[in-house]
């Protein structure tokens, strides 16, 4: 089982979120809530409004989001939905746990952090960098950028 840190649609509540439910498509158990250890800028980009945590590390925010621990079926349906590599790439990332629901599963190292896989990107317009940064992302937020759901493209 590989542990993955979802920031966007594919939390609790987001449109998305079907997916990490959807056992045809692998395993993703629900661990619990934590944020990026270091800072990151989340954008809400492009025609279809979808959240990226951009690649620059010291800039922006500490990044809030669900931990899942995922089989490699799952791991290799993220990879594909997120368009990896392309579009994101997955890279590990220093998650500070918040909030711990994983049962049988060691919490974490002694100061609360773990290593999870995040898919961010380093490949974005650099107009990106300057658009608002959010620490929380959800798709009915103040910000008025609803997510365009695939389907709907």
């Amino acid at each position: 089982m590989a542990r993955v840190f979802v920031y966007g649609t594919l939390k609790k509540g987001q449109p998305n979120y079907k997916h990490m439910i959807n056992t045809a498509k692998g395993l993703a158990k629900f661990q619990g809530r934590g944020h990026t250890v270091e800072k990151y800028p989340l954008v809400i980009a492009g025609k279809y409004n979808i959240p990226y945590m951009l690649n620059i590390p010291g800039t922006g925010h500490h990044v809030a989001g669900e931990i899942y621990s995922v089989d490699e079926q799952m791991l290799q349906f993220l990879d594909e939905f997120e368009g990896c590599p392309d579009m994101y790439q997955r890279t590990l990332m220093r998650i500070q746990v918040v909030e711990w629901e994983g049962k049988g599963e060691a919490r974490a190292a002694a100061d609360g952090v773990l290593e999870c896989f995040v898919y961010s990107t380093a490949t974005y317009p650099p107009e990106w960098v300057g658009l608002p940064y959010y620490d929380n992302y959800d798709s009915s937020g103040k910000h008025g950028l609803s997510y365009v759901l695939r389907e709907s493209r």
